[in-house]
C-alpha cells in the first residue's frame, strides 16, 4: 500500500503548478492533503477510482485538509476526541481494516511565538488521541507537523534554536510522542541521513541551495516496524513550498 501526504499550500493553486500530473504518476492508494486553503465548491476534482474527504476551515484561504482513497474507509472522522468539527480544519482520521490513518496539520506557532500555549495544548490533544486510537489497532499519522525534530532535521539547527517549529518544547512533544510507542517512518530507514528536507523558505535561492527544514512526516504505531516497506521524500516535485513524502506499508 502506498500513501503519500503533501502540504500544498493552496491546492487551486498547486493545480495550475502541477499537481495532477504527480497525483496520477505517483498513483497512491491513499493521498493526504495539507493546506488546501479552500471552502467547499471551490474546486472540482477529477479522481477517477477515489473517495473524497474534505476538512474545511471556516476561515476562507486557511488551513485545511483533505485525503483521495481508492480504498472505502470504514469510518470517517473530523476533529479529535468527541469532537466531530473543528474550525481550523486540521484532522481527518479514516478507520481500514489494519489500521487508523490520520491526516493533520499541526497548528504553527507563530514567529513571534504567539500561539506557543495554543500549539503545545493541541500536542497534548492529539497524543491522547493517537494512543486511545492506537489501543483499537494500529496508527499512522501523517501530515505537516510543523517541527523539525532533531538537529539533523533542518539545515541551520543553531540559529534556529528558539524559532517557531524548532522550540525545545515543540521538539518535546514530538520525543514524548515516539517514547509512547510511535516510529519516524523517515528516520527508521535513514537514521543519519543530511540534507532531507521537506520545506523551503520562498525566498531567493534558498530551494536551490537546500536550505530546508523536515516538517511533513509519516509516524506510524511502532508494531508496524516489520511492515515499513519504503519511504521517501519527493524534494523534486514542485508546486508548493513543501514537497511530498510518501510511505510504502505491506499490510498481510
Amino acid at each position: 500500500m502506498k500513501l503519500v501526504s503533501w502540504n500544498v499550500n493552496g491546492l487551486r493553486a498547486c493545480v495550475k503548478k502541477g499537481f495532477l500530473d504527480f497525483f496520477k504518476k505517483v498513483d497512491a492508494d491513499i493521498f493526504c492533503l495539507q493546506e488546501t486553503k479552500l471552502q467547499a465548491g471551490q474546486i472540482e476534482l477529477d479522481l477517477d477510482g477515489y473517495h473524497q474527504y474534505w476538512n474545511y476551515a471556516l476561515k476562507k484561504g486557511y488551513s485545511g485538509t483533505a485525503i483521495f482513497t481508492k480504498i472505502e474507509p470504514i469510518t470517517i472522522k473530523y476533529g479529535m476526541g468527541e469532537n466531530d468539527s473543528e474550525p481550523e480544519g486540521r484532522i481527518i482520521t479514516l478507520e481500514f481494516a489494519d489500521f487508523y490513518l490520520v491526516n493533520v496539520y499541526t497548528p504553527n506557532s507563530q514567529r513571534d511565538l504567539a500561539r506557543l500555549g495554543f500549539r503545545l495544548n493541541w500536542e497534548d490533544e492529539i497524543s491522547a488521541y493517537l494512543q486511545e486510537l492506537d489501543k483499537v489497532k494500529p496508527v499512522v499519522l501523517c501530515g505537516d507537523l510543523n517541527v523539525a525534530h532533531q538537529e539533523i532535521d533542518l539545515k541551520n539547527p543553531k540559529s534556529n534554536q528558539n524559532n517557531s517549529g524548532f522550540t525545545p518544547e515543540e521538539r518535546g512533544k514530538m520525543t514524548a510522542l515516539l517514547k509512547e510507542g510511535f516510529v519516524d517512518s523517515y528516520r527508521h530507514f535513514y537514521p543519519d541521513q543530511e540534507g532531507a528536507y521537506t520545506w523551503w523558505s520562498y525566498m531567493s535561492k534558498i530551494r536551490e541551495r537546500n536550505i530546508g527544514w523536515r516538517i511533513d512526516y509519516f509516524i506510524a504505531s511502532e508494531r508496524l516496524c516489520d511492515s515499513l516497506h519504503a519511504a521517501k521524500i519527493h524534494s523534486d516535485i514542485m508546486g508548493s513550498d513543501h514537497c511530498p513524502v510518501s510511505l510504502e506499508i505491506n499490510f498481510n
